[in-house]
């Protein structure tokens, strides 16, 4: 699979490179992506929620009346999970909602991502480039060269480049990311991927 080179304006340089088939034009395995993508976002979740049970509670333990003769219920505590302020029943604790993939599934899956994108023209290739200087403007008219002004786009880099990284950090939805560090989840939630030349590689060996 060929693919353009374009330059940090946008214009094509009438060169292209050669993509992988069996990294950009693989059928995709949808569930697997979805597998990936849920895998990521487990990952990025907390789980600090925390309530407090009936031991955890302060309160008086008295025994509120007698158990027999009132013609009410039986009331232990007024901790109990029945009064209101009273603890919770099974109540969340701490955990994390992580869990195992394969390295064969979450290729698989980074793979059929970027197959997705590729037939959907979502992927640009562009000219390895850097700024003189971390200046937002220049990130955005690079963007806009692209028509990417008011889109989510990644922008993946062989290597962290101060200059790109600190140009690209103050716009919203603008994220610029390591190819090794490239996952399934933000090759699909971005619009546009735009991979620079030297990416390619990374890519094929991560």
């Amino acid at each position: 699979m060929k693919a353009e080179v374009y330059n940090v304006n946008g214009q094509a340089t009438g060169r292209t490179v050669e993509l992988s088939d069996a990294i950009f034009g693989i059928e995709p395995n949808e569930h697997v992506i979805y597998l990936a993508v849920k895998q990521y976002l487990a990952g990025r979740r907390s789980g600090t929620h925390k309530t407090l049970e009936k031991s955890e509670l302060s309160g008086s333990t008295r025994k509120l009346h007698k158990q027999k003769g009132t013609g009410g219920s039986r009331k232990g505590s007024i901790k109990s999970p029945l009064f209101k302020g009273g603890a919770r029943i099974f109540g969340p604790r701490p955990r994390t909602y992580d869990f195992k993939l394969n390295k064969k599934v979450k290729s698989l899956a980074k793979c059929s991502a970027l197959s997705v994108k590729a037939a959907g023209n979502s992927i640009k290739i562009v000219e390895d480039f850097s700024f003189d200087s971390a200046k937002t403007k220049q990130y955005i008219s690079f963007l806009k060269a692209f028509g990417l002004e008011n889109k989510k786009s990644l922008l993946v880099l062989p290597e962290l480049v101060d200059s790109v990284y600190l140009s690209s950090r103050n716009i919203q939805g603008a994220g610029v990311a390591l190819a090794e560090h490239l996952n399934t989840y933000d090759i699909m939630n971005n619009s546009m991927i735009l991979i620079s030349e030297k990416s390619l590689e990374a890519i094929a060996n991560s």
